[in-house]
């Protein structure tokens, strides 16, 4: 029989990992280089393992900014932490930021709005789990029907790695009580036995997983290894107006991904960075934690954009209700700079 937790420990945890999103504002900027003599670029995103070559671009263009004299153009970028993907969404939508890390389907539906963005790199690959109650007897999706699953929203990737997985089984959303809740209440609803299962990307997974009292039932990088969820997304005039500017930036998060994947150490200084309170401000063994178990829980190293992959996005999200129609991949994705992207060496 799997042991009780510590609720006083679990607590802990949880209002750790509620208090890392609910305390960020958006207006919160916290700047890679303290010596900057002009503007930064700020890039949105939240304190989740899917955003993290964000930090290490950052943080890596700030180290090769004080290195020495640059052989180009300076740049700068300033992260600026959210709470949630509707203050991005917004922030973007009105122009308080220029980029920002955002979910795919979003980044569609928003062009199909006439929103002048552009998805210019991925960010990641896989990094959603469908978590159980270790002492559940839940193996199949057929012995959840009628029983309560949260998403994030309906409107987020994972929704559609629930769906994708009930339909294995010859099963629909109907067949399950969905519940929309915040990811980080989800560990705790787990606990409290308010919901018999949760789909959500890390680390809200592996903090209950790491806790002791869940486990996981499906992954996406066992199920959906071509999975995109986070991508780069800019404004158009930031095309526009500043082209090396954004190209540096995609060589950076590139640059970033293949080092996060090049060497476990790599990682640990990752999960050093990211939980510091300039970023994330998480528990850094939680995200270690996602790093190790296993280790592809999520990838970086291959952020290429390949329109296949987005065309079956887009037709899941289509019969998931959450996108109308389908909508032309050139009408929300610019492809030139992960054409020529060269990424940037990482020296962290």
């Amino acid at each position: 029989m799997m042991p009780r937790p510590d609720p006083r420990h679990f607590l802990r945890r949880r209002l750790l990992l509620k208090g890392v999103l609910g305390a960020a504002l958006p207006g919160t900027l916290l700047s890679c280089s303290s010596e900057s003599k002009h503007a930064a670029l700020v890039v949105g995103g939240l304190p989740v393992t899917c955003n993290l070559t964000l930090p290490i671009a950052c943080v890596a263009r700030a180290a090769a900014n004080n290195a020495g004299p640059a052989a180009g153009p300076r740049f700068d970028y300033e992260y600026s932490k959210y709470n949630g993907w509707p203050e991005v969404k917004e922030s973007l939508m009105t122009g308080r930021i220029q980029a920002a890390f955002m979910l795919a389907p979003l980044v569609m539906d928003l062009s199909d709005r006439k929103i002048p963005i552009k998805i210019v790199s991925l960010g990641h690959r896989s990094g959603a789990v469908i978590m159980v109650r270790s002492d559940s007897p839940y193996e199949h999706f057929r012995q959840l029907e009628g029983k309560r699953i949260a998403i994030p929203s309906r409107f987020a990737v994972d929704f559609l790695f629930l769906r994708k997985m009930l339909a294995q089984e010859g099963m629909t959303p109907a067949d399950v009580t969905i519940v929309e809740m915040a990811p980080p209440d989800m560990p705790a609803a787990l606990y409290a036995k308010a919901v018999d299962a949760y789909c959500t990307g890390e680390p809200f997974g592996a903090a209950a997983q790491s806790a002791g009292y869940a486990r996981t039932l499906r992954m996406t990088r066992d199920e959906w290894r071509n999975y995109i969820c986070c991508v780069l997304t800019v404004r158009e005039e930031l095309i526009r107006d500043n082209r090396p500017l954004v190209q540096d930036l995609v060589n950076h998060v590139m640059g970033a991904g293949v080092w996060l994947d090049a060497d476990r150490e790599n990682r640990k200084k990752a999960v050093a960075i990211a939980a510091g309170k300039r970023f994330f401000n998480q528990d850094p063994n939680i995200i270690q934690f996602v790093m190790d178990h296993p280790t592809d829980r999520v990838t970086y190293g291959d952020l290429r954009m390949i329109r296949g992959e987005f065309d079956e996005l887009m037709q899941l999200s289509v019969e998931a209700g959450t996108i109308k129609h389908p909508i032309a991949f050139e009408s929300y994705v610019d492809e030139s700079f992960a054409k020529v992207a060269k990424p940037a060496t990482i020296l962290l």
